[in-house]
């Protein structure tokens, strides 16, 4: 009689290998545009590590195969969830190594964990001329990173299966758009592609009137498209939005990559007829204010020091910085060494906190998020208001997020112990930049910029940069996406099996 851990092991590795296999199938689109631009070197390379990931997938579903449908506890959800974004970063990765692109396997891991968890913190050696097959890769992996792989994981999925809203938990998502899991993972890829086909549309034009030929344009066009709404920070160039010189592309940026940091039940609401929802929920009126008062802070900042010569000047490098901090896009209109040689130290404690606050909860952004920073403050006025009122005056404090919502310490509290762990991860990510020998103000916004998904960088992540430094960013990235509690759980789950396998006893003969 088989025991009940190796049976509850079963549906563990079913649903990490689906997982493995439904993303990493994406790579026939790769295939398919290198073939288009005659990169054989790149298509070989892609076809191997889509059999090298498809084998892996296949051993991991027949293992499970006997129990795929058993019910998945929470904190088992949670492992299949962390267990696939790490399994999946270690064979993404195959095609960027066997590319010849990057300098070290470590150096391909992170770049695939900085494109799944929407950093866009990049590794890659001569960006400018990396081939077509790569770049479509690349911002593949950031856009479904954006909206989750697990998610696009469920949408193949029955809607009797069980264990998949568990999964979908596990993947710091807890929006239901609808009743079922699986019909709220499809629904979350219904917005993206609607959205896909617009912001394509309209970047692949600002391409063409900035002088890119069709072909090129649309490429563009779609890449930078994936990228700003899943506020991904990739760009196809290595001076990434400077390259194109266009205020036009700009400000398409900067639009798609503001609604991509939306809450998706927020796009559900308001594609559903509900538009009132954009100026009452709670995470709309929190980026309003966090956005207004940083960028006040950072214009005041730029301004003390005459960094630009006008608003125009203020707006494209200025605020373009800060909103895309602000989202955790990451996109640049200035060079990495700017942040530190020009800007201040105003304008750089302004968007290292812009960076920390991010944009919204189940959404593609990371950081805090608009939901806890509202929460926090609007606990905080409580708090305020039972000090200085009458107890009879005290009402039940709520707070707006599609409804009306009322505020409990459990809410709270779960709120607080998140934005901890987003601080207690910052300074370690600072702690490691100091360690790796850079100034404090570099080590701090390199460490906001990976702790929020950001991409934002100052000139810290470089292919020299210490090998313990690129590993913190990928346990620090992982983390910061998954939002702590399933990485948690994976860990628990290892050291657990380990511990019950060194008790046991060898076998007597």
């Amino acid at each position: 009689m088989i025991d009940r851990p190796i049976n509850r092991l079963r549906p563990i590795c079913y649903y990490t290998g689906l997982v493995v296999l439904v993303l990493n199938a994406l790579q026939v689109l790769p295939i398919l545009t290198s073939v288009l631009y005659a990169e054989w070197p790149i298509a070989l390379a892609f076809t191997a590590s889509l059999c090298i990931a498809a084998l892996v997938a296949a051993v991991l579903m027949l293992l499970g195969t006997r129990e795929r449908f058993a019910r998945l506890t929470f904190g088992e959800g949670m492992v299949v969830a962390a267990g696939s974004w790490f399994l999946c970063m270690l064979l993404s990765a195959l095609p960027y190594y066997f590319s010849g692109n990057y300098l070290s396997y470590l150096d391909t891991c992170f770049d695939v964990m900085s494109g799944l968890t929407t950093t866009g913190l990049t590794l890659i050696q001569d960006l400018d001329h990396v081939s077509n097959g790569i770049n479509m890769w690349r911002h593949l992996l950031t856009f479904v990173g954006g909206q989750g792989m697990v998610v696009l994981a469920l949408t193949f999925l029955t809607k009797g299966q069980s264990g998949a809203y568990r999964m979908y938990v596990g993947e710091a998502k807890d929006e239901k758009l609808f009743p079922n899991a699986v019909t709220t993972a499809r629904r979350i890829w219904q917005i993206s592609l609607i959205y896909l086909a617009v912001g394509t549309a309209a970047l692949t034009v600002s391409a063409l009137l900035a002088g890119m030929p069709l072909d090129r344009a649309f490429l563009h066009g779609l890449w930078t498209y994936m990228s700003a709404w899943s506020t991904g920070g990739f760009a196809p160039m290595s001076q990434n939005i400077l390259y194109y010189h266009s205020t036009l592309l700009e400000l398409v940026t900067v639009v798609f990559f503001v609604i991509g940091s939306f809450n998706f039940a927020l796009h559900h609401a308001v594609l559903s007829g509900n538009a009132r929802e954009l100026r009452k929920n709670i995470e709309t009126v929190t980026f309003s204010v966090t956005l207004t008062v940083t960028v006040l802070l950072c214009t005041l900042g730029l301004m003390k020091d005459g960094v630009y010569p006008d608003a125009m000047a203020m707006f494209r490098k200025g605020f373009y910085q800060l909103i895309s901090g602000h989202t955790t896009t990451g996109f640049m209109t200035i060079y990495a060494k700017q942040f530190y040689y020009e800007w201040g130290d105003i304008a750089l404690f302004a968007i290292t906190l812009a960076m920390l606050f991010g944009g919204s909860a189940s959404s593609t952004a990371g950081g805090f998020k608009g939901m806890r920073t509202g929460i926090l403050f609007t606990a905080l006025k409580g708090e305020v208001r039972r000090m200085v009122l009458p107890e009879s005056r005290v009402r039940e404090q709520k707070y707006h997020h599609i409804r009306d919502i009322v505020l409990t310490d459990t809410v709270i509290k779960n709120a607080a112990l998140i934005v901890i762990l987003y601080l207690a991860t910052f300074s370690i990510g600072t702690l490691a930049g100091l360690l790796a020998g850079f100034p404090l103000s570099m080590a701090a916004f390199e460490s906001a910029s990976a702790t929020g998904n950001v991409g934002l960088s100052i000139g810290v992540t470089t292919a020299a940069m210490p090998a313990f430094l690129k590993v913190v960013y990928i346990a620090i990235m992982w983390l910061a996406r998954l939002e702590f509690l399933s990485v948690f759980a994976l860990i628990s789950y290892v050291v657990r099996k380990a511990a019950q396998v060194c008790k046991r006893k060898p076998y007597s003969l």
